[in-house]
């Protein structure tokens, strides 16, 4: 038996049950007791191994994007964008890194429909010959708020009440109504497209700006979209009630039966760059804004490459639900702005994976890069890494490990000074972009957009003063809009 080649998995499965650590089982159907009836015998080590095992056999639900699907693909790169980036996907046109993608709703557990009023996820790893980059997005290009000190209170006002165990809107409304800069996001939540039809008929976007380097060192800002080949589909109201009674994991379903038809989903990857020399000279607020979407007439879309899902998980729990995201992860030629946002998540979405998967999540093999790589972490729960040598610790004069220098990992070299402060930021233009957004609906989805915020308003529990706030935000978006939702609101006394 050549021990260093045998590493467990299922190639190397026994035609007989054994017990974890290999010995084999006489029996798996009847507990060891003391005589027929019993008592059962603390002995009997299988029977207490299978249920501790059983105990443990779940982990904790992400926080946030607890429901989910995920499959394998591949992202080819269809244009020269050396230009702007020396990112490995993007080094020669049709160059192919392969992929894993987990779609989501962000808010609710991991048994509830897939048809509820949610923003959706859309995190892809690349597997590049130079590490994995997580590009960690969502169906909508905007968020709710643009300061990560807000990120924990607003999942706590969106997450069912401590109280009731239900999802309450005056919960959500009361913690809006202290951040206007949500508006633009309401526009897509409160939209047809806050019901996708399915997975693979919507598109996704990276929210925040990231910053692109070349070989030269030339720095670019830049906002990645996903966009369907599929086109783009969602559900009205109705039609999701009727979806929900037959399949409230259709999305799901539709995901993978497609992928085993060989019906095999594809979205386009485009970018939107911006020289950062002119980031302070836009009237409609500041690029960094995660609130903000970039105008396209503007900064026009410039397609990059296409992504194929050709495959689904083996397995959900090893695969889909261990599969970790962090948009901490880049590579060499992708790097952050200082959206404060985005910063926040560089730390917390990691730091949520160690609680899930352990210190060594990255050491599971969907989360595992592809290609050679060494640290000095050697040690800890989870850590599955046979090494043979003995120095865990840099530098060393008895292992010639080294750095690859600046040279092969460019970073951002602009100067940045200030005042420590605690500040919102000056360009804010809260109400511009959504007000716009709406008026480029036609007539009946305006309507349901305006049916859909005074439903909101009229939920239990939502006092007046808060209508009265709302109303006010919804006229500053569009005097038109804030009047049609007036009109629908009913006023109480609370």
């Amino acid at each position: 038996m050549d021990t260093e080649k045998l590493q467990p998995r299922d190639a190397f499965d026994t035609e007989h049950l054994t017990t974890n650590s290999g010995a084999p089982v006489d029996d798996s159907l009847n507990s060891l007791t003391l005589g027929e009836r019993g008592p059962v015998l603390l002995s009997d080590f299988h029977l207490v191994e299978k249920l501790a095992n059983f105990d443990r056999e779940v982990i904790p639900e992400r926080r946030v994007h607890a429901r989910g699907i995920a499959a394998k693909g591949v992202f080819i790169c269809t244009n020269d964008v050396s230009k702007y980036t020396m990112a490995d996907p993007f080094t020669e046109v049709g160059k192919r890194t392969p992929m894993a993608v987990r779609f989501s709703t962000v808010v609710h557990s991991r048994g509830s429909p897939e048809t509820l009023r949610d923003p959706r996820g859309f995190a892809t790893k690349f597997y590049t010959g130079k590490g994995n980059w997580d590009l960690v997005g969502n169906l909508e290009p905007v968020f709710f708020i643009r300061d990560a000190m807000q990120f924990p209170e607003m999942v706590h006002a969106f997450k069912p009440s401590p109280k009731t165990e239900k999802q309450e809107w005056h919960r959500i409304l009361d913690f809006l109504s202290f951040h206007p800069e949500c508006m633009h996001m309401m526009t897509w939540l409160l939209d047809d497209v806050g019901i996708p039809k399915n997975y693979t008929t919507m598109n996704g976007a990276g929210v925040h700006t990231f910053v692109m380097i070349n070989a030269a060192g030339k720095e670019t800002y830049v906002k990645f979209h996903w966009i369907s080949e599929q086109g783009e589909h969602n559900l009205l109201d109705d039609e999701a009630k009727q979806v929900a009674g037959e399949d409230f994991s259709h999305a799901t379903s539709h995901l993978i039966d497609s992928i085993e038809m060989g019906n095999y989903p594809a979205w386009r990857l485009k970018i939107q760059v911006m020289d950062p020399a002119t980031e302070l000279n836009h009237s409609w607020g500041d690029p960094l804004d995660p609130t903000k979407t970039w105008p396209e007439k503007d900064f026009p879309m410039i397609q990059v490459g296409r992504m194929v899902l050709n495959q689904n998980m083996d397995n959900q729990f090893l695969q889909t639900e261990s599969l970790a995201f962090s948009p901490g992860n880049v590579i060499p030629g992708i790097t952050f702005s200082q959206d404060k946002l985005l910063q926040g998540r560089i730390f917390s979405y990691a730091d949520t994976q160690r609680y899930r998967l352990g210190a060594n999540y990255l050491q599971i093999p969907i989360n595992a890069p592809r290609c050679p790589f060494m640290n000095r972490q050697f040690d800890g729960a989870g850590a599955t890494m046979h090494r043979k040598e003995e120095v865990n610790y840099f530098p060393s004069t008895l292992h010639n490990a080294e750095t690859v220098g600046e040279s092969h990992v460019p970073n951002v070299k602009r100067p940045v000074s200030g005042t420590q402060t605690r500040r919102a930021l000056s360009k804010q233009n809260n109400f511009g972009q959504a007000g716009e957004r709406w008026r480029s609906f036609d007539e009946p989805r305006r309507q349901r957009l305006v049916v859909r915020a005074a439903e909101k308003l009229n939920a239990p529990r939502v006092p007046r003063h808060l209508k009265n706030t709302w109303i006010e935000y919804w006229t500053k978006c569009d005097r038109d809009l804030g009047a049609r939702v007036a009109a629908l609101v009913k006023m109480s006394s609370l």
